[in-house]
């Protein structure tokens, strides 16, 4: 009797040890998976920020286009003539214009406008486009919140008529930058507006 109790014993101090180690390898499979967790979650909530300053910065843009359009469609397009600065449509008066030097990859000249630099400068470095403040937006060198780097910009080039050559056609472009200046968007749209003169002179 002695003996089976003794063995009885020996067999719960073994059962004893098996839970013991399982707990351990569960605890630190919890750890492990909660390090993980909070690695990711980091993580998302910088994926998730960059995100909302995107969207916060196309929406900017997005906004300046239409302003650009709408400024377009009041009677202020035509040939348009060199732009070698940055311009403003927030003084009084306006210094706001089409510019004949449209953008491009590659400038030729270093007074070209290069759309490859956000943004946009003449191969000098000399900034270009129109700044324009869309109602709300506050812009501040220093980072914060709800802050743009930069009063957005636009840019408007003419395309010359259309086949019917009734509508003027304008390369409308517009840029914005986040908080800092690591968050750009860049939109664009072909702008038509149809001409007031008719052509009569076959009746």
């Amino acid at each position: 009797m002695m003996h089976a109790r003794t063995f009885q014993q020996g067999r719960r101090g073994a059962q004893g040890g098996i839970v013991l180690i399982t707990a351990m390898i569960i605890l630190m499979v919890v750890t492990v998976l909660a390090v993980a967790m909070y690695r990711n979650f980091g993580w998302l909530e910088r994926m998730s920020g960059n995100s909302l300053e995107k969207q916060r910065a196309f929406d900017v843009a997005q906004n300046t286009l239409q302003y650009a359009e709408w400024w377009v469609s009041q009677g202020n397009g035509g040939a348009g003539s060199n732009c070698a600065s940055l311009l403003s449509a927030d003084t009084l008066p306006p210094t706001t214009q089409v510019c004949t030097n449209a953008l491009i990859s590659t400038p030729a000249t270093p007074t070209q406008a290069q759309v490859s630099v956000v943004p946009w400068k003449t191969a000098d470095g000399v900034d270009l486009g129109v700044a324009y403040t869309p109602p709300g937006v506050t812009v501040s060198s220093t980072p914060g919140k709800g802050s743009f780097a930069i009063k957005p910009r636009f840019y408007v080039s003419p395309l010359g008529a259309d086949p019917s050559g009734l509508v003027q056609l304008y390369q409308v472009s517009a840029m914005a930058q986040g908080a800092t200046a690591d968050t750009v968007a860049v939109v664009q749209s072909v702008f038509g507006v149809r001409s007031n003169v008719i052509d009569a002179g076959g009746l």
